[in-house]
């Protein structure tokens, strides 16, 4: 799954994120209020919560929902802007408990949460004897791996910008590629990748098993075709398209790397990214593409090798 640049957000957009997210973990009684001055509320819901904070122990009463965004990408609950956000929270929290409003204090944030800053916070909520939780940026991004259908309610998919290269060369290397295996289909399998720690580089890349042994694995035995074909002295041209390739992908993982859960999202992405761009080359020789990207991996030409 990709990490969503919830910065990207407006305002409103991310108070809209915050409620669908409370339609699922408090219930469908969830109620938003429109935007205007909110009294330290931007939603509310009462009754019993469907899975909040534990299914064994949700929460009962009246929950205030609160969502605070911001544009800067890696803010964090620890900078002072967001201090005074708390600091400002609290008369209007006070003033909810005397009216019998609030019971539970739900507030949002994109923001990242530290363990030394969540300390911080409970000292304060504490002094006001309120039950709260602090949802920021790492733990959104979970409910939104949990509940994909909140991404295509909130048009999420819309930040995402897609891992760009200029696939030419990639395309022009798998033509070739393509019809020197269709010459020599009876090839035997002898690339040895013994030599790697597959497991370790899986670890370093946050490359999951699951996708290693059910997509990368299976491609293994055609590794040989592509080692036969870049050893060949004839294909010294096509050898250095691959090593563009390689530089070019390289850089891509490098700036991006934080924007995705784990490596094989980004592989996915390479993938999708050549597909969705092809104007008819590649028609029968789209598997190709992942044989050449898992490859690439295995041979350790992207990705890291060491830590």
């Amino acid at each position: 799954m990709r990490i969503y640049p919830l910065h990207d957000l407006n305002e409103q957009d991310f108070e809209n994120l915050s409620i669908l997210i409370c339609s699922k973990i408090l219930g469908a009684a969830t109620i938003p209020f429109a935007k205007g001055k909110d009294g330290g509320k931007d939603g509310r819901f009462t009754g019993r919560a469907n899975c909040f904070p534990s299914e064994a122990q949700p929460w009962e009463g009246n929950i205030i929902i609160q969502a605070k965004h911001t544009i800067k990408p890696n803010a964090s609950c620890s900078d002072s802007d967001f201090q005074k956000i708390l600091q400002d929270e609290i008369p209007k929290i006070q003033k909810l408990k005397e009216n019998k409003e609030l019971d539970y204090y739900l507030l949002f944030t994109n923001r990242k949460l530290t363990g030394g800053q969540d300390s911080k916070i409970i000292d304060l909520f504490g002094k006001q004897n309120v039950t709260y939780v602090i949802i920021a940026n790492e733990r959104i991004q979970d409910f939104l791996k949990e509940y994909p259908d909140i991404i295509r309610t909130a048009k999420l998919n819309d930040l995402l910008k897609p891992l760009e290269f200029d696939e030419s060369d990639l395309k022009e290397f798998i033509i070739e590629i393509h019809k020197a295996i269709k010459q020599n289909a009876h090839t035997t399998n002898s690339v040895d990748f013994t030599k790697i720690d597959m497991e370790e580089k899986n670890k370093l890349n946050n490359l999951s098993k699951s996708y290693f042994d059910e997509v990368v694995r299976k491609d293994v035995n055609n590794f040989n075709q592509v080692e036969t074909f870049l050893s060949s002295p004839i294909n010294a041209s096509l050898k250095d398209l691959y090593a563009d390739t390689i530089s070019e992908l390289n850089a891509k993982i490098s700036l991006r790397r934080d924007e995705f859960v784990e490596f094989g999202n980004m592989l996915d992405e390479f993938y999708n990214f050549v597909i969705s761009n092809d104007t008819g080359n590649l028609k029968g020789k789209k598997r190709l593409v992942r044989t050449l990207l898992n490859y690439m991996y295995c041979n350790c030409d992207i990705g890291r090798k060491e830590k």
